[in-house]
C-alpha cells in the first residue's frame, strides 16, 4: 500500500519521542518534518534518529532567511545530511531561494510564501500587500523563478497557486485539519480532503496525530480517509 502523501510534523518534547513516533507512523505516511526546535536542540543527530532503518523522507523545516551568502551556508551545511525537502522563506527573495537551490543540489528547495498563522489584519500590519491570496501568488511566482521546486501555502491559497505556477511544482499545505480537530494556532485551514481536491500535493499534519493517544492508528485513519476521497 503507497503510504499517504502526508508529512508528520514531528514536534516532540525529545529526540527519544519524535524516533518513537517517525517508527510509529512511517508505514502509513511518505514524510515525517523536523521543525526549528528538534533541530535546534538535537542538531543532525535528529536527521538519522528520526530517518531510522526505515528510510522515510525527511522534510526539514528549518524556514532559512537571511543574505543570500549566510543561507548558502546554511544549505550546503544542512544539505549533507541528505533532507528530502527543506524549506526558505520566500520573501528572502530570488538570489537568497537560488543560493539555497544551488547549495543544496540534491535536496528539494520548498519556498514558504505566509505562514498560516498570518491573518489580513497581520499581513497589512507588516506592510506585506494583500489579500494573503495575492501575497502567496506574487511570492509563490517570484520563489519559482528563483529556481524552487516546491511551495509552502495554506489550504485556501493552493487552487490559486496551482494555477498560477503550474502542475511540475511540489505544493505543500500546513493548516491542514481533520474534520472536528481543534484549529490551534493556524487561522488559513482546511481538511485534508478538500486541500488535497484542491491541488496540494503533501499535508502537513502535527498535533492530530502526534496528540493522540495512538499516533500509528490516527496516521492510518487519516491516511484511509484520503484513499476513501480519491
Amino acid at each position: 500500500m503507497t503510504p499517504a502523501p502526508i508529512a508528520v510534523a514531528l514536534d516532540a518534547p525529545d529526540l527519544e519521542t519524535a524516533a518513537r513516533w517517525a517508527a510509529l507512523v512511517t508505514p502509513h505516511v511518505s514524510t515525517v518534518k523536523v521543525g526549528l526546535e528538534l533541530y535546534l536542540r538535537y542538531g543532525p543527530d535528529v536527521i538519522a534518529s528520526v530517518r531510522g532503518a526505515s528510510g522515510v523522507r525527511v522534510f526539514l523545516d528549518l524556514k532559512l532567511h537571511d543574505i543570500p551568502n549566510t543561507v548558502a551556508g546554511a544549505a550546503k551545511a544542512v544539505g549533507r545530511l541528505r533532507p528530502s525537502i527543506l524549506t526558505v522563506h520566500a520573501a528572502g527573495g530570488p538570489a537568497m531561494i537560488r543560493e539555497a537551490v544551488e547549495s543544496a543540489p540534491h535536496t528539494q528547495i520548498a519556498a514558504v510564501t505566509v505562514l498560516t498563522s498570518l491573518t489580513e489584519a497581520d499581513l497589512e500590519r507588516i506592510g506585506i500587500a494583500g489579500p494573503a491570496d495575492d501575497a502567496v501568488r506574487r511570492l509563490a511566482a517570484l520563489s519559482v523563478e528563483a529556481g524552487a521546486t516546491a511551495l509552502v501555502c495554506s489550504p485556501n491559497e493552493v487552487a490559486s497557486v496551482r494555477a498560477e505556477v503550474g502542475d511540475g511544482i511540489t505544493l505543500i499545505t500546513p493548516g491542514v485539519r481533520p474534520t472536528g480537530a481543534d484549529t490551534q494556532d493556524q487561522k488559513r485551514v482546511a481538511t485534508p480532503e478538500q486541500a488535497l481536491a484542491d491541488g496540494a500535493d503533501l499535508l502537513v499534519i502535527g498535533r492530530p496525530i502526534t496528540g493522540s493517544p495512538d499516533p500509528g492508528a490516527a496516521a492510518a485513519a487519516i491516511a484511509a480517509s484520503l484513499r476513501r476521497a480519491s
